[in-house]
């Protein structure tokens, strides 16, 4: 993904915010700015607002270059038309896999668009994701190939998945290019984030969701807001569309229970990612949060420094790493979490060296996990 400049990043930061805070007139300010319209166009597509971006051009058509207006409005068209073969799609697969007893939970896509932009063509509509249990595997790929799907997953001789890592299975329709992912398991930083996360988390909570006059099953908005937080961070927020999505949910959701939301998260690990996406949307898309909620999030100071970061480096640098003595993929871990982590990580499993710089008897090899650690702070030969 290219970078933009500062005056495209300002303009489709502003698309963002709500209409009340940055209005008609000062988009047009804004627009007296672009030099490069292609790359505004361009920028849009890449980081998904490419529906938000037109439906502010509209209120400024004198401000824009009546070929670019018609670019976008040509863009916004196709994403439009892909929404609504997405939205056929996911209803005929829902309803067999209704028919066969399976239970499966449409995420992202055309259902949050729906649900939390209010209109499913103002989000793009990508790939259907459908979370499923993990015993309904067969039954739901015997369907899609049915439908004429093709895995495109590799898979054992018994038709398991390659890995027991691994927690999706991707399909393709030649016929019309449609792709669907069929998924067991939500994951943060694979394969060491250690909770299971799948369709049992939030089932029972579940709501229903109007989508082209029929009803289908949706996240509860807590487990929205996880999820969307947790999918950002586990990609290093490097699209602008993804803030977008948390703070259009939050918007949606104006009684949003954020002591559940927050007990939820610690409970699951996910408590900086939410922190982490809910800061984000509040800085960068003007999503309104509690001064409580936010203050209570600010005090990691961890967090905040992340929040400076991707704050402005996703639209200037996307896909930019921050940095820091602790990876990324620790930092937006929990202090119990990294620790989980690190101990099951192979780089504290004593070795070879270590027992070479200190002999122990056997009944004492245990003490090489607390030799271990301190070897790997201090040898940098033992990483």
């Amino acid at each position: 993904m290219r970078p933009l400049d500062h005056n495209l990043a300002e303009f489709l930061r502003a698309c963002a915010r709500p209409r009340t805070e940055v209005s008609a007139a000062s988009f047009a300010q804004l627009a007296r700015n672009i030099s490069g319209w292609q790359g505004l166009i361009r920028g849009a597509v890449e980081h998904g607002i490419l529906p938000m971006l037109y439906s502010r051009l509209l209120e400024i058509p004198e401000a824009v270059p009546s070929d670019v207006l018609q670019l976008a409005r040509r863009e916004f068209e196709r994403n439009a038309f892909h929404c609504m073969t997405n939205t056929e799609e996911l209803l005929h697969v829902l309803g067999e896999f209704e028919e066969a007893g399976l239970a499966a939970m449409p995420f992202k896509g055309v259902v949050l668009g729906a649900s939390a932009y209010g209109d499913m063509t103002m989000r793009p509509a990508g790939d259907i994701d459908l979370l499923i249990h993990y015993r309904d595997l067969q039954r739901a790929s015997e369907i899609l190939k049915h439908r004429g799907y093709e895995l495109k997953t590799k898979t054992l001789d018994d038709g398991s998945p390659e890995a027991k890592d691994y927690f999706e299975f991707h399909f393709e329709r030649e016929s019309d290019g449609m792709v669907l992912e069929l998924r067991w398991k939500l994951e943060l930083t694979q394969p060491r984030y250690g909770y299971e996360l799948g369709l049992d988390w939030f089932w029972d909570r579940r709501r229903s969701l109007s989508l082209a006059g029929a009803e289908v099953p949706n996240l509860d908005p807590v487990s929205s807001l996880l999820v969307l937080c947790m999918h950002g961070s586990k990609h290093a927020w490097s699209r602008w569309m993804w803030v977008c999505d948390v703070a259009k949910l939050i918007e949606s959701e104006p009684a949003l229970d954020w002591e559940f939301a927050r007990q939820e998260a610690k409970r699951v690990g996910l408590e900086r990612c939410l922190a982490l996406g809910v800061l984000l949307a509040w800085r960068g898309a003007g999503a309104e949060v509690p001064q409580d909620v936010r203050r209570n999030f600010e005090c990691d100071r961890d967090v905040s420094n992340l929040v400076d970061f991707f704050a402005t480096s996703i639209l200037e640098n996307p896909g930019a790493m921050p940095e820091g003595r602790m990876p990324y993929h620790l930092r937006i871990l929990g202090f119990r979490d990294r620790v989980r982590m690190l101990v099951s990580a192979s780089i504290l499993h004593p070795n070879e060296r270590d027992r070479a710089a200190i002999k122990l008897p056997r009944v004492l090899e245990p003490l090489y996990y607390v030799i271990r650690p301190f070897r790997v702070f201090f040898d940098r030969t033992a990483r």
